[in-house]
């Protein structure tokens, strides 16, 4: 098991891993099971972390994009949960490595560390110094960096939920029923997506991602204090945007009205990497494409995630996958 720096290129296979990691060890895929009853209330407390892998055929090895900040995400959302880690912020990582190395994985994955409380303590009653059980899965996620060509969004009837409530900078499960709420919508209306307004009537995020807007040559991406996800996709775009692209960002809260009116849209995040918008309420975005500036963050993104860019070494981990 090695962790370095560099790497790229990509097949996909969607058949199951062999393993996935659970209670401190590898478990055969088929023999991960535990009793109904110990996850019974998992979905109240559970929290988890979306992490991907890229693989790169030429050298044999993946790709894990940011992974210590994710495992620093999960951490804090143990933390606000008032869960006791199973492991370590390092053992986390290294039982990441062991798992991706023992399935041999040769595509690009989507890793999900997920911890709850276990046993049947019900969702209204506190598990306060309870022990966190923990359980890693990686499994073939197909990337759309080289194949999305927009989509539409509408405005949400919903609320989105607030750190007074149900605290959005955490990646936590029960979070996401406001999602899927907004999604459902969104569907049921003609819509790719949904964009969820917070309780002030400003911009917070997509159902499963952030959001930029380009306008007049600048930036635009709503704070942290508008009940988003605390995103390190977001973070690794307004750096890349500022430092690789000489485009200024402005983090501050916007009218839907702004959206409207946008030269370019895109929505962001581990699993929906970069999302061209190409309309919002039937408001056309632009002429209806995705924009030059997006289109060169997308290549830049790109490049970096598969380990072919120059830049930001410190952002990518390379696993050797041996044969």
């Amino acid at each position: 098991m090695t962790i370095k720096k560099k790497a790229p290129t990509r097949t996909q296979n969607t058949s199951n891993p062999r393993y996935l990691w659970a209670f401190g060890k590898l478990i055969p895929w088929e023999e991960a099971n535990v009793h109904i009853t110990s996850m019974a209330w998992a979905s109240i407390s559970a929290v988890f972390e979306g992490i991907r892998a890229y693989w790169n055929d030429k050298e044999k090895e993946l790709s894990v994009f940011r992974l210590d900040a994710h495992i620093k995400r999960l951490s804090n959302s143990m933390k606000l949960m008032r869960m006791v880690p199973p492991l370590g912020e390092n053992d986390i990582e290294n039982a990441i490595a062991e798992l991706l190395t023992s399935n041999k994985s040769r595509e690009n994955i989507y890793i999900m560390p997920f911890a709850y409380f276990s046993g049947s303590v019900p969702g209204y009653k506190s598990a306060y110094q309870q022990p966190a059980a923990l359980f890693i899965t990686a499994v073939p996620t197909e990337s759309k960096l080289e194949s999305n060509l927009g989509i539409s969004c509408c405005i949400s009837s919903w609320t989105r939920i607030s750190d007074n409530s149900m605290p959005p900078r955490v990646k936590g499960i029960s979070n996401y029923q406001n999602s899927r709420l907004v999604s459902t919508e969104a569907e049921l209306n003609g819509y790719d997506a949904g964009i969820i307004l917070n309780s002030q009537g400003k911009v917070s995020e997509s159902a499963y991602g952030c959001i930029f807007i380009i306008r007049d040559g600048v930036a635009y991406t709503p704070p942290t204090t508008a009940d988003i996800l605390e995103s390190i996709t977001r973070d690794t775009i307004i750096t890349l945007l500022q430092e690789d692209l000489n485009i200024p960002v402005q983090v501050r809260d916007l009218d839907r009205t702004e959206l409207y009116v946008s030269n370019e849209m895109f929505l962001c995040g581990t699993y929906a990497e970069i999302d061209p918008v190409i309309s919002v309420d039937r408001y056309v975005i632009g002429n209806g494409n995705p924009g030059p500036i997006t289109e060169k963050l997308m290549d830049i993104y790109k490049r970096l995630v598969y380990g072919e860019s120059n830049l930001h070494h410190e952002w990518v981990s390379l696993i050797h996958i041996p044969d």
